[in-house]
């Protein structure tokens, strides 16, 4: 006797296709908004309208007397109602519309085959049935196929935008595990050095080192950060160096009042006041300082840091790690209007971001 089979062993058969045809899916109006707003090929309407008046067109010499131009004017206004329920299911493509869209448009048809017969008889009604269940047929087939298409599309793009959603997330903890090790390595060692001998420094370093590390650690965490809270993690980031480097740095940050609420990957500035200190200033035995500005320039918004250091190396006129990073963050946060520069100077380096605004770049 055969064991009975197991609810994973025996497939259900979803009987309700027979009877309510459709997509199981059913989006939210979040994903819609997200995801739904390619906008309706025209190409579709230009298509439809062409072939049916070729059609009226071809058997209008082959209809009755009389009834030419009644057939040429029905076949256009159901052409055009085909067409708007067709957009409705692209706009909203859920199974109970599809059906409910079938429905009715079954019950158009039944209701015009009756005004046929009781009009013009039922030889002409035999003569019209084969014709008009063919292009019925036809226009539930591409209500359904419009409509699974539809679904499979927006379901398509939700996919894709979680992916880049997904690749925005490793990026940012990419960013995260990005902060200097040797940074925070060293900054350690010169605390413990400094209480070990009682170096009244220690106090202050620690407090911006501190500071440093809670604005820093969860801020990746963060798709975008105001230009303010970002400056703040800089300025925390300057002070733990220039307490290690002593008189060789000196730095200073210039941010114009409007520009505190710009948005920026988080750490964006960040990278390259880094990169200023690391490439720039601790190479130089003079040590330099680091002007940080942030203002605008006719349609721009412009991120300057400047110091006076070692200048531009091979390994810093290419991109590393963190600038590449930094670069494609921007991109995703602002596209084409964003951009990132390393310009040498007589001495040390600029590196500048650059973001237009939206207005300007408006095809």
């Amino acid at each position: 006797m055969s064991a009975p089979s197991t609810p994973t062993q025996a497939k259900e058969v979803d009987w309700s296709q027979w009877i309510c045809p459709g997509p199981r899916r059913r989006f939210s109006a979040a994903e819609m908004a997200r995801a739904g707003q390619q906008r309706w090929p025209k190409g579709i309407d230009y298509y439809v309208l062409s072939n049916v008046g070729v059609l009226a067109l071809v058997f209008f010499n082959e209809l009755p007397p009389g009834l030419g131009w009644p057939v040429l004017l029905a076949s256009l206004l159901l052409s055009l109602a085909a067409l708007a329920t067709a957009r409705w299911l692209w706009r909203v493509p859920t199974r109970r519309n599809l059906n409910q869209a079938s429905w009715v448009g079954a019950l158009v048809w039944l209701a015009m085959a009756y005004l046929l017969a009781k009009v013009y008889g039922k030889e002409m009604l035999k003569a019209f049935m084969p014709t008009s269940t063919t292009i019925f047929t036809l226009m539930l087939s591409a209500w359904w196929f419009l409509t699974l298409y539809r679904v499979q599309q927006i379901e398509a793009r939700l996919r894709e935008l979680d992916e880049q959603a997904a690749s925005q997330r490793l990026a940012r903890r990419l960013a995260t595990a990005q902060i200097q090790p040797h940074f925070l390595f060293n900054t350690l060692a010169s605390l413990q050095h400094w209480v070990d001998t009682q170096d009244p420094r220690a106090a202050g370093m620690l407090r911006s080192f501190t500071r440093y590390l809670r604005a820093t650690l969860p801020m990746f965490e963060h798709e975008s950060l105001p230009l303010g809270q970002e400056l703040q993690i800089v300025a925390s980031y300057l002070e733990v160096m220039q307490a290690r480097l002593g008189a060789r740095l000196a730095w200073q940050i210039e941010a114009a009042p409007e520009m505190q609420d710009l948005t920026l990957p988080p750490g964006a500035l960040l990278t390259l006041v880094e990169n200023a200190v690391g490439h720039g200033i601790e190479p130089a035995l003079r040590g330099g300082r680091i002007d940080v500005r942030a203002y605008r320039e006719g349609a721009a918004l412009r991120l300057e840091v400047q110091d006076d250091g070692a200048g531009l190396c091979a390994e810093t006129a290419s991109d590393g790690l963190g600038l590449a990073n930094t670069r494609e963050r921007l991109q995703q946060l602002y596209g084409a209007r964003a951009s990132l520069q390393l310009l040498a100077q007589q001495p040390g380096c600029l590196a500048r971001i650059t973001i237009h605004d939206e207005e300007e770049h408006r095809p």
